[in-house]
């Protein structure tokens, strides 16, 4: 399933930057536990699809699952070999611009153990360092 944008309004953005504190979204809101990202990075529309996946297999397709994060950035990349000039490549993937702080997915309806477990296999398929926190806390073990 791509996870993309239906419609753009300019076709090619400019390449946006990672670094620095997430303004929103720091919190837990909707669930009961989230995974938090420890750094910045952009995260591609397949590694998010990983993570929600590994997550709702494990939990047995129990409990709720939200993701705060979508990618409405596309990266666009020149066929090799090509000269210069002939402007901008086209559209090669789409990313989600993650900040260090954001709380990327949410977890409801399962108990800690079960949401400790599934958060920890969506965050292998990611590709920064993360960690899980809880509504109560917002700061808890970092993994």
């Amino acid at each position: 399933m791509a996870v993309i944008p239906k419609r753009t309004k300019y076709r090619r953005p400019h390449r946006l930057r990672y670094d620095g504190v997430a303004k929103g979204n720091t919190k837990v809101n909707f669930g009961e536990y989230g995974l938090m990202a420890m750094e910045g990075a952009w995260i591609t529309q397949q590694q998010i699809e990983a993570a929600r996946v590994a997550m709702t297999r494990y939990m047995k397709r129990g409990g709720k699952v939200w993701i705060n994060i979508f990618p409405h950035l596309s990266l666009t990349k020149i066929p090799l070999e090509t000269r210069m000039g002939k402007g901008k490549g086209q559209p090669e993937v789409w990313v989600a611009v993650v900040k260090k702080g954001k709380v990327m997915f949410e977890v409801a309806g399962v108990d800690e153990a079960t949401a400790r477990e599934a958060l920890r296999l969506a965050m292998h398929k990611l590709p920064i360092k993360c960690k899980f926190v809880t509504k109560e806390s917002g700061e808890a073990s970092e993994k």
